[in-house]
């Protein structure tokens, strides 16, 4: 599976963005979808998991996040998405999407995905 993540850009405080994440070469609705991100001189921290089909599409976010970024998915596109309002300038970083299908207990930890998309830049100007 490949996965093409898009949507980043430069954006002044409190703006928003919508990052999307389109897989091709087979389907993705098996797999839980995250997004991570990573700033620069930090490592990279998970920012919300959305849970495969079947299992309710349930999701998990950071703390750091919650309230400001939606995951969603749209398995007819192949396609996964994170709406991010009300963004910070702690927000910059690149920005990875990324599949697995560890048991959703683990979503939170980068090292369980097994496919990656190439990042897309986040930029938050204060």
């Amino acid at each position: 599976v490949q996965l093409q993540a898009s949507g980043g850009g430069l954006v002044q405080a409190g703006g928003s963005l919508r990052l999307s994440c389109a897989a091709s070469g087979r389907t993705i609705r098996d797999f839980h979808m995250g997004w991570f991100r990573q700033a620069p001189g930090k490592e990279r921290e998970f920012v919300a998991a959305i849970s495969r089909s079947g299992s309710g599409f349930g999701t998990h976010y950071a703390d750091s996040v919650k309230g400001r970024f939606t995951i969603s998915r749209d398995n007819a596109k192949n396609t996964g998405y994170l709406q991010m309002n009300s963004l910070k300038s702690e927000d910059t970083a690149v920005y990875y999407c990324a599949i697995t299908q560890i048991l959703w207990a683990y979503v939170d930890e980068s090292r369980r995905y097994t496919n990656w998309g190439q990042g897309t830049q986040v930029t938050v100007s204060s």
